[in-house]
């Protein structure tokens, strides 16, 4: 194994300062072509690693970003985790995540913890009862502290920050519109109650999707469900009670539970109901039958929250408060729950 150097090491060796060294490091301009890439390639050899303790002191930055996330099981949001984790690292950057387990003072503990001094800025996707409660005076302190937020999928419009998301009443209005251009009108759906943003925006694109296509709305097709854990109790009642032709669910867990239950009913899936779900996970290219369904890109949006945030990090005009939304694309993923759809 390589020795462990230092920068006054590395200096000594090459006969240079310690201040030539770290600016070579650090690819500065000041510093000669030659100079640089003698000093990075003898750091190289020697496998040089910089003090984050000591670099944080003296800069007063930790080059670590905080995620909070509401839950881990979701395979969404693992993908979203991998995706800020690859542009932190290509950037120097480390990555500490906190579960808030959908609760509002979870949510706010850790904000507070990170906050004292362990990360330079948040990447978060607000948990359930945040969204009910509509307290956001958590995360808007840590904004007016100087710390910058990024928000992906889960949002308000009540704080001012960068914030990446889908269009998810787009996304749905496709999804639902896809399956009216098949003959299906008796559309159920299967969404969240209305607090939780991303439900709400697809709940309205299923309305939209009914309205703009001349069909009716019955509210007893639509089972807003509260309580995850125990939801095959309600979707049973509602494909028993509404002869369905066809489902769109909010969510993965939701469509697999309408198929399980479907077939529990003796119904067949897709020749007597048609079932699309959103988000394209495990799950839905597992199940049996395979799950037709709205692919989020869950990579792509965390690539592009981490560089938002670090663009945030590194900018030199700390006082531009011109915050973007990113808007990330989604398109239909056709599988075995639904006949090839037009």
């Amino acid at each position: 194994m390589k020795k462990k150097v230092t920068l006054k090491q590395i200096a000594k060796e090459l006969d240079v300062s310690i201040s030539t060294v770290s600016k070579s490091l650090r690819d500065s301009p000041e510093i000669s072509e030659d100079t640089r890439l003698k000093v990075q390639a003898f750091a190289k050899l020697y496998n040089y690693k910089p003090n984050l303790i000591a670099l944080s002191l003296k800069n007063k930055k930790t080059k670590t970003i905080g995620i909070i996330i509401p839950e881990i099981v979701h395979h969404f949001f693992a993908t979203v985790i991998s995706g800020i984790e690859h542009i932190a690292n290509e950037n120097g950057y480390n990555v500490i995540v906190c579960l808030s387990d959908e609760s509002f003072d979870k949510e706010v503990i850790n904000m507070e913890m990170l906050a004292n001094g362990s990360i330079d800025g948040f990447i978060l996707s607000l948990s359930k009862e945040t969204q009910q409660k509509r307290d956001f005076h958590h995360i808007i302190e840590v904004i007016n502290q100087g710390m910058p937020v990024v928000m992906f999928d889960r949002v308000t419009n009540d704080v001012l920050c960068d914030k990446v998301i889908i269009d998810d009443s787009l996304a749905a209005y496709q999804a639902v519109e896809s399956l009216i251009n098949n003959g299906m009108k008796r559309i159920g759906l299967i969404t969240t109650v209305d607090y939780v943003s991303v439900g709400k925006l697809r709940t309205d694109g299923y309305i939209k999707a009914l309205s703009s296509n001349g069909i009716a709305i019955d509210e007893k097709l639509i089972m807003k469900i509260e309580d995850i854990d125990n939801c095959s109790t309600q979707i049973e009642r509602l494909l028993k009670d509404c002869k369905l032709d066809s489902v769109f669910a909010v969510n993965e867990l939701f469509a697999v539970t309408a198929i399980k239950v479907a077939k529990k009913l003796k119904l067949r899936v897709p020749e007597d109901i048609a079932v699309i779900g959103f988000t394209d996970g495990i799950i839905s290219t597992y199940s049996s039958p395979s799950i037709t369904t709205v692919s989020q890109n869950g990579i792509k949006m965390g690539n592009q929250a981490a560089q938002m945030l670090i663009n945030r990090l590194e900018s030199e005009d700390e006082e531009n408060e011109q915050y973007i939304t990113e808007v990330i694309e989604t398109h239909l993923v056709q599988r075995e729950s639904t006949p090839p759809l037009k």
